[in-house]
């Protein structure tokens, strides 16, 4: 059954959800073939191996495309509307690495339906990126 999702009304602070995904190969070339970065420091292991990273890097917008779909899908959920999305990228992610992304409602604007909720990927107990987003919610009426 679908997620329908909160209604504005619904949500309180601190209401928090969250999405786990390990990244695979097919991730990283399924997320190229869609945004058209091929930069080799994801696709081209030799290349990235002479980096400071030592070895390829999963995208950054990867992570932030799983914190898409945790505001999309659990909180607020579907009907939801993206108005804003700071990221920080703290530590790179690597094909196998388990990306746990987790959102938290931090402050509800009642005269305008918005939500901002604090954003964060992790690898482990390592936060990979942090930030914060800003929603338009619908209400029940």
């Amino acid at each position: 059954m679908l997620n329908r999702g909160y209604c504005f009304e619904d949500l309180e602070v601190g209401m928090e959800a969250g999405f786990s995904k390990t990244v695979t190969e097919a991730d990283l070339a399924n997320f190229a073939g869609v945004s058209s970065d091929f930069n080799p420091l994801h696709m081209d292991e030799t290349f990235a191996a002479d980096t400071r990273f030592g070895g390829r890097i999963a995208h950054g917008m990867l992570s932030g495309a799983y914190l898409s779909a945790v505001l999309g899908m659990h909180l607020p959920g579907p009907g939801a509307v993206y108005l804003e999305q700071s990221l920080r990228f703290r530590a790179p992610v690597r094909i196998g690495d388990r990306v746990v992304s987790r959102v938290e409602v931090r402050e509800l604007m009642p005269e305008k339906n918005i939500v901002t909720c604090r954003t964060e990927a992790l690898v482990g107990d390592k936060a990979v990126v942090t930030g914060e987003a800003v929603l338009m919610v619908p209400s029940r009426v």
